[in-house]
């Protein structure tokens, strides 16, 4: 990744600069060789630095003699979706502070596939996660919440059924500081110690101190680890959970506004994590004042991110066949790039053949 990247000078600062960037999809593959090569064209496959470049923009390689796409191995690979396209979904999705949702997107791009805006998304989502980010340290509260699903007949609180189990950790700022830090969350199949274990192994650095409930699990999953442990006994407290446990139980109301807010609460157990991914991220980037640098950081992901097909991706895909497909050819989405235009409006035919407006009818004057 870029060290101390600025703005206007590596990544644009504002949608105009953005636009002036990358006014069409040469410009914007032109960037992803610059991310993936900035040291000059490498060879994924036999680490040649010798090459040309082809006119269909692909290099070849002077070791190996391959044909070498920019946007091979990466997500956008054999995308027939405009670069266009794909960058400026990757900037409404970083600089709004909200997100955006599929539906959203179509509307806005103008994409003629709600298919084509959800898979662009949750490409995007699964470049959210740096393999090698730190891991929590210091004070650290986690306890587990349930997502999504309707209630249904059976036991109350963790065994609630019709829901997904989701763990949260997050750290505290020293006593005396208001505030909470870095957060972190994942999908588990159940609140035993094995599960447990497995999340704060992932995402909890050794020597720190674990807080949670009195869940039995817990001094499961933490015995033999280099972690130290303060359950608490809410029940015995007389204290609400919230209140004992109040940056964990934050993370889970905002995650569950967010999901109800942004995507209407259409969200799909299978797909679940890459949502609380695309949460974390934000909730970590909250206090960023230059929003378009997780532009440029979200791209840097996407060119180390393996390519993800669409079968791999959709949890549960629909019979093959024309079973629920549209009526009629597919069609893909157009670049958004397009050539200026001299005030069209200009040119349009007043209708002369329209009448004052009707007696009892507001029009825009009226006011």
């Amino acid at each position: 990744m870029l060290e101390r990247p600025e703005a206007g000078l590596h990544y644009p600062g504002s949608l105009a600069e953005l636009r002036s960037w990358f006014p069409d999809d040469d410009a914007c593959l032109d960037f992803l060789d610059w991310l993936q090569w900035p040291q000059g064209f490498t060879c994924p496959h036999c680490d040649s630095s010798r090459s040309w470049r082809l006119p269909d923009g692909r290099y070849s390689c002077g070791g190996c003699r391959r044909r070498v796409s920019v946007t091979a191995g990466t997500i956008f690979h054999r995308t027939r979706t405009p670069l266009t396209v794909w960058f400026e979904a990757a900037w409404l999705l970083t600089v709004q502070k909200h997100g955006a949702s599929a539906l959203g997107l179509q509307r806005v791009l103008g994409l003629g596939s709600y298919q084509t805006a959800w898979v662009r998304l949750h490409r995007f989502r699964r470049a959210m996660v740096v393999s090698d980010r730190d891991k929590l340290s210091g004070e650290v509260e986690v306890d587990e919440t349930f997502i999504d699903g309707k209630n249904k007949p059976g036991k109350c609180g963790r065994g609630t059924a019709g829901k997904t189990l989701v763990v949260g950790a997050i750290e505290r700022l020293p006593e005396g500081r208001r505030g909470f830090r870095r957060v972190r969350m994942a999908v588990i199949a159940d609140a035993t110690s094995a599960s447990l274990r497995e999340f704060v192994a992932a995402n909890i650095e050794p020597g720190s101190t674990v807080i949670s409930d009195a869940l039995t699990s817990y001094p499961g999953a933490l015995k033999g680890e280099e972690y130290e442990h303060q359950p608490i006994n809410v029940k015995r407290s007389g204290l609400k959970a919230h209140e004992l446990l109040p940056g964990v139980h934050r993370i889970f109301s905002l995650l569950k506004r967010w999901l109800d807010g942004t995507l209407q609460g259409a969200v799909e157990p299978d797909h679940l994590q890459s949502y609380l991914n695309e949460f974390v991220l934000r909730f970590n980037r909250r206090h960023a004042r230059r929003r378009g640098l997780l532009f440029l950081r979200l791209l840097e992901q996407a060119v180390n991110t393996k390519p993800l097909s669409y079968k791999a991706l959709v949890a549960n895909p629909q019979p093959t066949g024309r079973v629920g497909r549209p009526p009629g050819a597919r069609e893909w989405p157009g670049t958004l790039a397009a050539e200026a235009l001299d005030r069209p409006w200009r040119s349009a035919t007043p209708d002369s053949t329209a009448g004052p407006p009707e007696a009892g009818r507001h029009s825009e004057n009226a006011r």
